[in-house]
C-alpha cells in the first residue's frame, strides 16, 4: 500500500468518527439539536445527518460547531495524536480575560489557566449545571458565591456547585491568575495515589 493510499484511509477513519464524536458531545452537554441550530444557524435536518454519517463535514461547519462546543477543531475531527503528551494551548480571550485551555477532551472535565484584569467590576452573578474548583495562582481573586463574598490570595482554593449563582474577578491592584476546574452533571474526578502499605 502507498504513502497515499494509507493518508486516504486515515482521512477516511477520522471522517467516520466525526458524526459519532459530534453527537457524543452534544447529548453529555445535553444540547438538544433544536438548540444547537439556534446557536449555529446550521438546520437541525444537517446536524442530524452530520450526526449519523449521512452527510460529511465541511470545514465551515466544523468552525462554526467548535466555536458553538467552544473546544479546539481538532477535538471534533480526532486529529491522530502522535505520541506527543504536551497540549497546544490556544488562548482566548472571554470577557476581558485571558483563557488558556489545559485539557483537550471536550466532553471530559475542563481546565483553564485564566488570567483576570483589574479594574472594578459590577458582578453579574449566573448560575448553572456543574461543579468548579478554583485554585488562585497569584493576585487576589474575588468571589461571589450565593450571598457570600470572599477575597482569596495565592495558594487558596475554593470547591463550588454551579449552580448556585456566582461570579469571580480580581480583588487587587494587579491581575489574577487562577487555575479552574470544570465538571459537568454526571463526571467525577479521578483520584489515584498510591496505596498506604
Amino acid at each position: 500500500m502507498s504513502v497515499v493510499d494509507d493518508t486516504s484511509a486515515a482521512i477516511t477513519a477520522a471522517l467516520e468518527q466525526v458524526g459519532p464524536r459530534l453527537k457524543r458531545i452534544r447529548t453529555q452537554r445535553r444540547i438538544t439539536l433544536t438548540g444547537l441550530a439556534d446557536t449555529t444557524g446550521i438546520s437541525k435536518s444537517t446536524l442530524s445527518r452530520l450526526e449519523t454519517g449521512q452527510r460529511r463535514p465541511t470545514l465551515e461547519l466544523l468552525l462554526a460547531l467548535s466555536q458553538a462546543y467552544r473546544v479546539p477543531l481538532d477535538d471534533l475531527v480526532g486529529a491522530p495524536e502522535v505520541g506527543d503528551p504536551r497540549i497546544r494551548l490556544k488562548p482566548g480571550r472571554v470577557k476581558g480575560r485571558a483563557v488558556i485551555p489545559l485539557t483537550r477532551q471536550p466532553d471530559g472535565m475542563q481546565v483553564w489557566k485564566i488570567v483576570i484584569p483589574t479594574g472594578k467590576v459590577n458582578p453579574q452573578r449566573r448560575g448553572h449545571d456543574g461543579h468548579e474548583w478554583i485554585y488562585v495562582l497569584s493576585g487576589h481573586m474575588r468571589l461571589v458565591l450565593g450571598d457570600q463574598d470572599w477575597v482569596l490570595g495565592p495558594g487558596e482554593v475554593a470547591e463550588f456547585d454551579t449552580q448556585v449563582p456566582h461570579w469571580f474577578g480580581s480583588a487587587g491592584d494587579e491581575p489574577a491568575e487562577i487555575l479552574s476546574i470544570f465538571a459537568r452533571p454526571g463526571e467525577r474526578m479521578n483520584v489515584r495515589t498510591t496505596p498506604a502499605t
